[in-house]
């Protein structure tokens, strides 16, 4: 009821009109030119306003137009761009422009040049869109590494986990698809994602009703590149290079479209052998060790990736309805293997022990993503869409572990326990499978639209997770070290939106979306069985005022929810070193965030601000006492709050015809309170990251990119990091006669990836542990250097006969043809 008072009442307010724009398109000989593209671009800085295809009549209307001074641009297939000059619209104004001819380019398309003129940020009401395509550095390499690069991104390769503007809660999405599955398995997949076709990332730090609320920082979108030209086109690429250990990949993918069916197809293939590792220094009381201890340990992991991930899809055209359906399937299997020293001293007696571990490891892992979908116009206005979608996971992960303790003499030693053993392994199972409903109801009122929906998801899971102990010639299992829990989450969903006009210069989105789920876990030991339900409310405004041709004002709020994951929550035990083990916490309480938000752009330049609230923020990896005092637990756990004040600007600058750069600042007031810890504290601390990037067009076809990042001093829980960042280039050619590119990129120019952090210095923690730690990535060692060819194709006499979209993708992403 709720719900439907408060879409009613919208109704009821939001009534006025826009304007309108209508003419036809025809060939020189006056015959009319069907699927023509008809874009209605902003005068101010070529944007794009709305857009239309020509009928088969070589008819077009665009309604809803504000008030404004546009033109107009016509683009079909072989045929030549033309524009109409900038004109004025009024409000409830409509204007027909009559005829427009189009002749046909007699130029093969492998002779025309098309140059995009996104900037590399872009500042929307409710995201940052970072267009990743044209970066010279994006060629060759990972999504991970895409991703890495983006403003208020940090990737954790410590800890396998995301950030985004300082919080870790943060969801994401494929081509707008969430991927449910535990941000470690995410990591994982993104490492071995070819980031050959992602054409942008958007960045959605405010997303609004029809999205799920899941994700207090909010959600990370990667879009992929999906051709849509008429005929059979296509693209391929392969890469080489070198690190530590050789890296590689290779891409294709095709697509043939007739206008009223698409079939696409991708594969692509990742090898990369890499080498990290981290070293430590501490100090912490341990009465199970004897006391005051002093620890100096260190890892180094080397590894081999073998990704494949292969793409299916299809849109078929039909004259009342639009179906289409995907398959994707992502696998990955490699080597992994770990080398672990320590050197333990107790202080009290002088006495040392030193460790010697191997762990030898096999990572596998598959994923199967589908997706079914209907598209069904109702009336005039109106449409109806339905989303099918099943996702499966499983990962398998054994390992084994050989271990030699020596005393200060270099005689081999045995402390007693289990954990100490000469030789352990591993067990590592989570198969996961998700199945989605959804269904959106769209309807369009002259400067009205209207959405509602709702969603069903359901979610099974399996965990089995153990360590073993080799003792008198038999593998041993202990309940202490195993966790076997089956877990079931149901999740359902009603949203509704309101988007007006209402005023020539006012749009305005509001919604609310009502969320319940009910998680259930059924597991070995009584602590980690689970029962709970959760339904809530989450409204979201946003509120865009157009001051004049060049500056828009923008405000938002929206509320979110971060529901722990069941990693998070289960009470299992993995062996780190003979002093510590990872586990979850049962007690784990979800996080709200409220976020109020005012963003204002000017020419391309935008600065936004934003002021959150996260009640009961969820943080990993932090340090608890056993019951028995003798192991550190490494845990989850919920901080008090934390209050944000952020501010973001992106600035791009265009120096001259050859010379321009992009840059991002994304920073502000952090204050946290932590009651995990011994000693109760409240922090207050400033935090920012900076990106940016420089293109250079140089003679004979080359171009220039150097590109970079750099984290401040920041928290987690805890745990202080120092600040750290990375220097990118790449050099690309573009060949004649549509030979395609070669582009060469290094990574980590001045070999600075390397990540120091401690414990102990902001609280007391665990055993009074006092910690200093180095984690250097593989590049802090070898620069990583690669090497890349990429070309596309296509059938270039083919004349466009339209899509399913209503403009292409380029256009509609405010590309200007020169």
């Amino acid at each position: 009821m709720k719900l439907l008072f408060f879409t009613s009442v919208l109704l009821c307010l939001l009534q006025y009109a826009q304007g309108q724009v209508s003419g036809k398109v025809t060939t020189p000989d006056k015959q009319p030119l069907p699927f023509v593209n008809v874009l209605l671009l902003n005068a101010a800085d070529s944007s794009l306003a709305k857009g239309a295809v020509a009928t088969e009549t070589g008819e077009y209307k665009i309604d809803g137009v504000a008030a404004g001074d546009y033109f107009l641009r016509f683009s079909l297939v072989g045929y030549k761009t033309d524009n109409v000059p900038v004109f004025k619209i009024n409000a409830n104004e409509a204007r027909d422009f009559g005829v427009q001819v189009l002749e046909e380019d007699s130029q093969q398309l492998d002779e025309i040049v098309v140059q995009a003129e996104r900037p590399l940020y872009q500042q929307e009401v409710d995201r940052t869109v970072v267009n990743v395509e044209n970066s010279v550095m994006t060629k060759g390499s990972s999504a991970l590494q895409v991703l890495e690069r983006s403003p208020g991104v940090f990737v954790d390769m410590r800890n396998n986990s995301l950030a985004l503007n300082g919080k870790t809660s943060v969801m994401l999405m494929i081509n707008g698809k969430l991927i449910r599955l535990p941000m470690a398995q995410v990591v994982a997949m993104l490492n071995g994602m070819s980031a050959n076709d992602i054409e942008k990332i958007e960045l959605i730090t405010s997303p609004p009703a029809r999205y799920d609320a899941e994700g207090t920082a909010g959600m990370i979108n990667i879009v992929i590149k999906k051709h849509e030209e008429i005929g059979t086109t296509g693209s391929f690429s392969v890469t080489g290079g070198q690190g530590w250990g050789e890296k590689g990949n290779g891409s294709v993918s095709v697509s043939h479209n007739t206008g009223k069916a698409n079939f696409y197809g991708s594969y692509s293939f990742l090898h990369d052998r890499t080498r990290d590792g981290w070293v430590a220094q501490s100090t912490q009381n341990m009465p199970a060790f004897g006391g005051e201890l002093s620890v100096d340990v260190g890892s180094t992991t080397k590894g081999t990736t073998n990704n494949h991930n292969a793409t299916l899809g299809f849109d078929i055209n039909a004259p009342k309805a639009t179906l289409g359906g995907s398959a994707t399937y992502n696998t990955s299997r490699g080597p992994r293997n770990i080398y672990n020293h320590g050197n333990y001293t107790i202080l009290a007696s002088d006495s040392l022990l030193v460790m010697h571990a191997t762990i030898d490891g096999q990572a596998h892992w598959g994923n199967l993503v589908t997706n079914l979908y209907l598209d069904k116009p109702l009336r005039e206005g109106e449409k109806l869409n339905i989303d099918l979608d099943y996702l499966r996971y499983s990962n398998e992960s054994p390992t084994e572990i050989n271990t030699i303790f020596l005393d200060r003499e270099g005689r081999e030693a045995q402390p007693s326990g289990n954990i100490f053993s000469n030789r352990q392994r591993g067990v590592s199972q989570s198969p996961i499978q998700v199945g989605v409903f959804k269904t959106d109801y769209t309807r369009q009122w002259h400067n009205i639209k209207f959405e509602a929906g709702l969603k069903g998801t359901l979610t099974a899971s399996s965990s089995l997770s153990r360590i073993e102990t080799y003792t008198d010639g038999a593998w041993t299992g202990s309940a202490r070290y195993t966790n076997d829990t089956d877990m079931r989450e149901t999740i359902a969903a009603a949203y509704s939106s309101v988007e007006a006009q209402v005023a020539p210069a006012v749009r305005l989105i509001a919604g609310l979306r009502y969320e319940y789920s009910h998680t259930r876990a059924n597991a070995d030991k009584e602590e980690n069985n689970i029962d709970r339900k959760l339904g809530k409310l989450f409204p979201s405004v946003f509120l865009t005022r157009r001051l004049n041709d060049h500056a828009e004002l923008q405000f938002s709020y929206t509320k979110r929810i971060t529901r722990p994951s069941y990693n998070d929550l289960a009470s299992y035990l993995l062996y780190n070193d003979p002093m510590s083990v990872s586990t979850g916490n049962p007690s784990l309480r979800p996080t709200i965030s409220n976020n109020l938000k005012i963003g204002y752009t000017y020419n391309g330049y935008s600065f936004s601000l934003q002021a959150g609230r996260d009640d009961h923020p969820i943080i990993l990896y932090q340090q608890k006492e056993s019951p028995a005092r003798d192991l550190m637990y490494l845990a989850p756990q919920n901080m008090a709050y934390q209050n944000n004040l952020t501010f973001q600007a992106n600035l791009p600058f265009t120096i001259n015809n050859w010379w321009s750069m992009s840059y991002s600042v994304v920073g502000g007031l952090r204050q946290f309170k932590l009651d995990h810890t011994v000693e109760k504290l409240r922090k207050t601390y400033f935090a920012y990251t900076l990106n940016g990037s420089q293109t250079f067009t140089l003679p004979a076809n080359f171009s220039l990119e150097v590109s970079g990042w750099y984290n401040s001093s920041q928290y987690e829980g805890s745990k202080k990091i120092r600040p750290f960042g990375m220097l990118n280039a790449g050099l690309k050619k573009d060949l004649r006669h549509n030979w395609g590119s070669v582009q060469l990129a290094v990574t980590d120019i001045f070999k600075s990836m390397r990540v120091n952090g401690f414990f102990g210095t902001l609280t007391e923690e665990a055993f009074s542990l006092k910690a200093e730690y180095t984690y250097k990535a593989e590049s802090a060692n070898y620069r990583i250097v690669k090497l890349t060819y990429s070309k596309t194709f296509g059938n270039t006499k083919m004349k466009s006969r339209g899509s399913r979209d209503a403009v292409s993708t380029d256009e509609r992403e405010r590309i200007r043809k020169n």
